[in-house]
């Protein structure tokens, strides 16, 4: 796993948030000298994200004297019981760091969970899960990291790196014709051209207007699945819309749609429980 430096700038924003002027509670209780070593330990079933994130977190706040020993992989599945590090130091560097660290391990391993539940919904299927851009500001890095490690692929990272065409821009537009002809004579010709749908005249307007992909938004699966008769492969399909929520997500992979984004993945995930005991 290999990030940038405002990953950690991030991490530290993070620290001294959750530290502000000193962690009095540690400080006043627990001698400067005692060392202390403590497990990481799941408990419930599911799949862990951000082993890099939990150590990270330590070498920043303490550079060389805690040290961290993951127990598995970003990836791996564990179970209830399970050991997913070990750690060693100064006590009161460890239970300094120990929220900001399990805050951020419980978020992403919850991300990377959900997203291998989706992934496995759909297998054997067309269909790849992906996610969206609704995500909190700071942990767009690390969240798509989070789906990538359950199986899920990545949407566009930014409004720099796609043309996706929405409900406004359309009627701001002046029409999907309209809005898909401008971004072909302005956006960069490396980029696809994606335009959100809500009826099959839309879709046939997309189609129409060279569309690269179509994004069937709240769509039925009987509409789905004759919009995807309709593009018949002249373009991509993307399914949204409270995908997780009210709707079979199995039905929808079913269809025959290539992609269905899930905004659930990262904006309401829950976090995976993680505990840290001291030995």
């Amino acid at each position: 796993m290999e990030f940038d430096h405002n990953i950690d700038e991030f991490i530290l924003m993070a620290l001294s948030e959750d530290i502000g002027t000193g962690d009095v509670t540690t400080n006043s209780c627990v001698p400067y000298a005692s060392v202390s070593t403590g497990k990481f330990i799941a408990k419930q079933p599911g799949v862990i994200c951000g082993m890099y994130v939990l150590s990270r977190v330590f070498r920043l706040l303490d550079m060389m004297r805690v040290r961290v020993v993951p127990q598995v992989e970003d990836g791996a599945f564990v179970n209830p019981g399970d050991i997913i590090a070990e750690i060693s130091g100064p006590s009161r560097s460890i239970l300094t760091g120990e929220r900001t660290a399990l805050n951020l391990l419980q978020h992403l391993s919850g991300i990377t969970t959900k997203t291998a539940e989706a992934v496995k919904m759909v297998a054997g299927t067309n269909a790849k899960i992906t996610d969206t851009r609704k995500i909190l500001p700071g942990l767009r890095a690390l969240d798509k990291y989070a789906v990538r490690c359950g199986g899920g692929s990545n949407h566009r990272f930014n409004l720099s790196d796609g043309v996706l065409i929405k409900d406004n821009h359309i009627a701001a537009a002046g029409g999907i014709a309209e809005a898909v002809s401008l971004a072909r004579l302005h956006a960069p010709h490396t980029l696809k051209i994606e335009v959100e749908t809500e009826s099959l005249q839309q879709v046939a307007e997309s189609l129409e207007a060279g569309a690269d992909i179509i994004m069937l938004d709240n769509m039925s699966p009987e509409e789905m699945r004759e919009a995807v008769k309709m593009i018949d492969g002249r373009a991509l399909t993307e399914a949204s819309g409270n995908i997780m929520g009210s709707r079979d997500l199995r039905t929808i992979a079913e269809t025959g749609v290539d992609f269905i984004s899930i905004g659930a993945l990262t904006h309401s995930v829950t976090a995976f429980d993680i505990s840290l005991k001291f030995k």
